[in-house]
């Protein structure tokens, strides 16, 4: 006899169904275009997807720079032509620049995407990166930079970055404000010249697509002449540190931020999904440990996470909160103390079977819509992966066991080899 509430909907477990694929062409210089064809608007989003993250540059804010002059103007168009192009159009981009990548998202109609990418054709192939324009904006940027450096937690993340992967490496190079005088035109136009090029170029087109596409992207895209990137030049695997502890004195803080982490895998590692799935349980959704025991039970906090990120040649991990002064070293040691009982003592299958549902929801969430879909596939598609990268994660979140998160909190998160950096 089943023992169901008849008055009650019946609990089934989240299933992640099977994720649309991407189907993969190549135009006629070579470029590699990932089509994700599940939309059912007549709207498509576009990502120009470029090595030339922060992790290519010689000194820092090159990369960020170069890719935020794109639509100063081109050799056919100046900015205020491309932007009232843009809303004549309804169309509107974004440009980011990331440790690893840099590029542009555009969302277009599908009957203006053949004007729209003659038009980022432009912008990504012969920006022109006026002076004026250059100062104007590296002005702003100071500005900017110097009010965000008077909070602690944005003090503490880079020096979080900078105990990580040391000084010198461009994941762990902190930038000071005499970096935003020391960049020229031309730095910009040589490293555009080396990088935005469709050698280092990959496109990831998602939503509902048209037969024309490939025709289109051809025309536009496919018609930019091919030079080889030297992309191995400046990449070095960072020499990752360990058992840094660092106190920085900031002058009339509230609060302290504190920050604690280290280099670990990322997600060409086995263990990644075991990993993410460990650091859930510790810090990574609001009813986590962390959040029970120093916002809820001690009051410590507002707000307390943990995650695991991954990078090109490396990973990390950190813990973040703020806290008042007068209780930094007992939320310090009620962290510590959290982490040993995760290595000590195996996870109950309640809470477990929470942080399973949770993390099922969450990938749910990940493939709602062909955007979140894109975003996703570029996500798994920069480390050599594709949706099987996704079905492996989920399968390790339906049948890992306590014993191996106990493992893989002792191999990953040991004290010893954690860095603390606390400011305030």
């Amino acid at each position: 006899m089943s023992n169901h509430d008849p008055g009650k909907p019946p609990v089934k477990p989240v299933e992640i169904g099977k994720l649309p694929e991407a189907r993969q062409i190549r135009l006629d210089n070579m470029v590699p275009v990932y089509l994700i064809n599940a939309g059912t608007e007549d709207i498509v989003r576009v990502e120009f997807i470029f090595r030339a993250g922060s992790i290519m540059e010689s000194i820092p804010l090159l990369a960020t720079m170069t890719n935020s002059m794109l639509n100063e103007g081109s050799l056919k168009y100046t900015s205020a032509r491309v932007n009232k192009l843009l809303d004549f159009y309804g169309s509107f981009y974004s440009l980011y620049t990331d440790r690893d990548m840099g590029g542009i998202v555009l969302f277009v109609l599908n009957k203006h995407l053949k004007k729209i990418l003659e038009l980022i054709r432009e912008i990504l192939f012969f920006p022109v990166f006026p002076a004026s324009g250059l100062k104007a904006m590296l002005k702003k940027r100071l500005r900017l930079f110097l009010v965000n450096m008077e909070k602690v937690q944005n003090i503490a993340i880079d020096r979080f970055f900078e105990s990580v992967f040391g000084p010198d490496h461009p994941y762990g190079r902190r930038i000071v404000p005499d970096d935003f005088g020391n960049l020229e035109p031309m730095m910009l136009r040589d490293f555009h010249k080396k990088f935005y090029t469709s050698s280092s170029l990959a496109i990831v087109v998602s939503g509902k697509i048209n037969d024309s596409i490939t025709e289109i992207l051809n025309l536009t895209i496919g018609t930019t002449g091919s030079s080889v990137s030297p992309v191995d030049e400046l990449i070095k695997i960072p020499e990752n540190q360990k058992n840094i502890k660092t106190h920085i004195k900031k002058k009339g803080a509230l609060q302290t931020a504190v920050r604690i982490g280290n280099a670990t895998i990322n997600k060409r590692h086995p263990d990644y999904p075991g990993l993410k799935i460990t650091d859930m349980l510790l810090g990574g959704y609001f009813g986590s440990r962390l959040m029970k025991n120093i916002r809820e039970d001690k009051g410590y906090t507002y707000g307390i996470s943990s995650t695991v990120s991954s990078l090109n040649l490396s990973g990390y991990k950190v813990i973040s909160t703020e806290v008042s002064k007068k209780i930094t070293q007992k939320a310090i040691d009620e962290i510590i103390s959290e982490i040993r009982l995760l290595q000590r003592v195996p996870v109950n299958r309640e809470e477990l079977s929470i942080v399973r549902n949770y993390m099922i929801g969450e990938m749910v969430r990940m493939f709602d819509g062909p955007f979140a879909i894109a975003e996703s596939f570029r996500s798994a598609w920069q480390y050599g992966f594709d949706n099987s990268y996704y079905y492996r994660l989920a399968e390790k979140i339906k049948s890992i066991e306590p014993d191996e998160i106990t493992s893989l909190a002792r191999t990953y998160y040991s004290i010893d080899d954690l860095n603390f950096i606390t400011v305030g």
